[in-house]
C-alpha cells in the first residue's frame, strides 16, 4: 500500500512525543487514511525520519497495538490493523465495566454521566 503517513513532532507541545505519534497515527488509522493493512515504517526508519529515539517510537507503536490500532507481524512488519473498529469497541467495554461499577457506588444516572464528562473534559483539555 502507498498510503503516506504524515506525521509532525512539535517539541515545544505539552504533550511528549510518543504521545503525539500514536495520537497522529491513531487519527490516521480511524480516519481512513491509514488503510487497514498498511505497512508502517519500521521503528528505527520512524525514529530516523522524525528524529526521535527508538525506543520513543517503539513506545507509542505498543501503545497503538495494545489500542488494537495496529498489529506487529513478527519480521513481516507492522500494520495498521484490518479491525479498525478495535478501539470503538475496547471503549465500550470500559463503558459497560463504568456503569457497572457506578451502580455499585450507588451513582445515580446523572451523576455517573456527570462523572464521565468532567473525566472526558479533563482528558480533552491537554
Amino acid at each position: 500500500m502507498t498510503a503516506p503517513l504524515h506525521v509532525t513532532i512539535d517539541p515545544g507541545a505539552a504533550s511528549p512525543p510518543y504521545e503525539q505519534l500514536r495520537a497522529q497515527i491513531a487519527d490516521q488509522a480511524r480516519n481512513g487514511a491509514l488503510p487497514a493493512g498498511y505497512r508502517l515504517p519500521t521503528v528505527r526508519a520512524l525514529a530516523a525520519d522524525l528524529g526521535l529515539a527508538a525506543n520513543t517510537v517503539a513506545k507509542a507503536y505498543r501503545t497503538l497495538e495494545a489500542d488494537g490500532v495496529i498489529e506487529t507481524r513478527g519480521r513481516h512488519g507492522t500494520f495498521v490493523a484490518a479491525a479498525g473498529d478495535a478501539s470503538v469497541r475496547e471503549a465500550a467495554r470500559a463503558a459497560q465495566e463504568y456503569a457497572a461499577r457506578a451502580r455499585r457506588l450507588g451513582l445515580g444516572h446523572d451523576a455517573a454521566l456527570a462523572a464521565v464528562r468532567d473525566a472526558l473534559r479533563a482528558a480533552y483539555s491537554g
